[in-house]
């Protein structure tokens, strides 16, 4: 059976709702020869009668209802279809799918998103979230069209673009008296809540205390930056977390110390090198590689 040609199943239609071949061909401004031969060709491919003549009027036989009553369906499915193409193609709509880390995410990318939505009312964001080696997996298997991640990240197929140098602060209660600069010693002889293990994030923690040669001794691990605040808030230790995690308006319960030395992360935008970049998600691209003209404090740590 050959494929099934919608303009001779519209001409179908046309002849059932109207009664007759030539009413249909005059609602089509064709001629009824025209019309006669698109309704054989139409019963040849599919291998049956569809219409048939009582008196006058041109009537559907049992097979032509039974199409009859899928035309629509299928008029409305295709009409839907070229409605959406149609908007990617005028680049009206899109859709991005992003993956990012939880702290991002919560801190970072609300004001970024909004700003594009703004921009692009019609683009369709959905947003995962998950450690650095879920995301770029993501990425690369095309489950997800671009990521910014905690460094490091590498893969053969990734264009992998740091955007953004994230310092790490201290935190504690306010009870807590912490020193200036906070070492990695100081930090030792407190009760400490860190992130769960498994993460880039962790890791560049583990690392600046190694480096220091203190063993870590962590009272908790957690998964949630909001849940380790939370812990910090309710006196239950301190912490080490990105400074973007701790905007100013919500430091009034907290003692924020920098680190000594220094502690930083670096976070970068990945999508694959052969991505076909749509409209939107070019939109979403140059906006995430402008990251660090959002963030006020930060300082970049490459360029594409």
């Amino acid at each position: 059976m050959q494929s099934l040609n919608l303009t001779t199943l519209a001409t179908f239609v046309t002849v059932i709702e109207h009664g007759s071949f030539s009413a249909a061909a005059e609602r089509l401004g064709l001629s009824q020869p025209a019309v006669s031969l698109q309704i054989r060709q139409l019963e040849q491919r599919l291998g049956t009668a569809l219409v048939e003549r009582v008196g006058r009027k041109a009537r559907p036989t049992a097979a032509g209802a039974e199409l009859l009553a899928h035309a629509g369906q299928i008029e409305a499915a295709v009409s839907s279809a070229v409605e959406a193409v149609g908007r990617h193609a005028s680049g009206s709509l899109g859709r991005v799918r992003l993956g990012t880390g939880a702290t991002a995410c919560i801190f970072l990318l609300p004001p970024l998103l909004g700003a594009l939505r703004q921009k692009h009312p019609g683009l369709e964001i959905t947003v995962a979230t998950g450690n650095t080696a879920e995301i770029v997996k993501a990425v690369e298997d095309n489950l997800l069209d671009i990521a910014l991640v905690t460094l490091p990240a590498s893969g053969r197929m990734l264009e992998i673009t740091p955007v953004m140098d994230d310092a790490f602060v201290a935190i504690a209660p306010r009870s807590t008296a912490l020193p200036e600069k906070v070492t990695a010693a100081a930090m030792a002889t407190l009760p400490l809540l860190l992130f769960e293990p498994g993460g880039n994030t962790r890791l560049i923690v583990d690392r600046w205390f190694a480096k220091s040669g203190v063993t870590l001794n962590p009272v908790m691990s957690l998964g949630s930056v909001e849940a380790i605040k939370a812990m910090v808030g309710a006196g239950l230790g301190c912490a080490i977390l990105p400074e973007m995690a701790v905007p100013k308006e919500k430091r009034s319960d907290l003692d924020i110390r920098p680190l000594s030395p220094r502690l930083h992360r670096q976070l970068a935008v990945v999508v694959r090198r052969d991505k076909r970049l749509n409209r939107g998600l070019k939109a979403a691209l140059e906006a995430l590689l402008a990251i660090t003209s959002h963030s006020p404090g930060q300082t970049t740590a490459g360029a594409r």
